[in-house]
């Protein structure tokens, strides 16, 4: 199956990095986010990737024809007027990449409507190239497939911005720092069988709103519980609170080690 990342957004609230790159490449330990999520299907043995870009995708580009350059010692062989590489160590990801220029300012449906002509099968992953979990990507595709719906959703129970306070009669009984919230969010790590592709109309829109709604109302889409590592890298703090996870040895979302 074919597993599509949404790679084309602005990055607004982390314009610290995203003025320079794209979120996708922002570095968590040695490695872009990305490389982090598609370690994680290639890890469940998906290893066709298809890549929505929009801004600055150029460099994303640029990352994926030169990763093995940038990420592996080697020894260069001149001679005449060519010359040869050889790759002395390093991981070998064995990843079939396809690059699509999805419109600088897409909205997500409508990067997705433009590279379904890439995607083979009925039915394929999709997520966002800034949210890393632990999540059984095969247990997903399980659920998805007992389901039967076009869509199943990766739902997260997401952990509170900020302290909460429970109260009587003025008299605070309770503090919790940051606890764990009832309600469920949209974690990204989705299964979509191409049918779902009918819904997105002509027009520019997010997945999430207008095809996403009237997926609900026809009741398909279906929701996977992930009670287990999630964390979407939005801000700057994001990226500092992943990567000294990273550096700590607490990466959870490092299954494949």
């Amino acid at each position: 199956m074919d597993v599509v990342i949404l790679c084309g957004g602005k990055g607004m609230r982390m314009r610290e990095y995203s003025e320079r790159i794209p979120k996708p490449l922002v570095t968590v330990g040695d490695r872009p986010i990305i490389w982090h999520i598609m370690k994680t299907y290639y890890h469940y043995g998906y290893d066709h990737f298809i890549l929505c870009l929009g801004y600055k995708g150029e460099l994303i580009k640029q990352y994926f024809a030169n990763m093995l350059i940038l990420n592996r010692n080697f020894t260069i062989t001149m001679c005449d007027d060519d010359y040869k590489i050889k790759y002395l160590d390093g991981e070998k990801e064995k990843w079939s990449i396809t690059l699509v220029d999805t419109g600088l300012e897409a909205k997500t449906a409508t990067r997705l409507k433009r590279v379904s002509d890439y995607i083979e099968g009925e039915e394929f992953f999709m997520t966002y190239g800034d949210g890393l979990s632990d999540v059984n990507i095969n247990d997903l595709l399980e659920y998805h497939k007992n389901k039967g719906t076009y869509v199943t959703l990766t739902g997260i129970n997401p952990v509170s911005t900020f302290g909460e306070l429970k109260t009587n009669n003025g008299i605070v009984e309770n503090f919790e720092e940051k606890p764990i919230k009832d309600t469920i969010i949209n974690g990204g790590y989705m299964v979509i069988n191409k049918k779902a592709l009918d819904y997105i109309p002509n027009e520019d829109c997010m997945f999430e709103q207008e095809p996403l709604r009237s997926l609900v109302k026809d009741r398909q889409v279906s929701v996977f519980n992930h009670y287990g590592f999630w964390k979407a890298v939005d801000t700057a703090k994001d990226v500092e609170d992943i990567n000294n996870l990273y550096n700590t040895g607490e990466g959870k979302w490092k299954i494949w080690e």
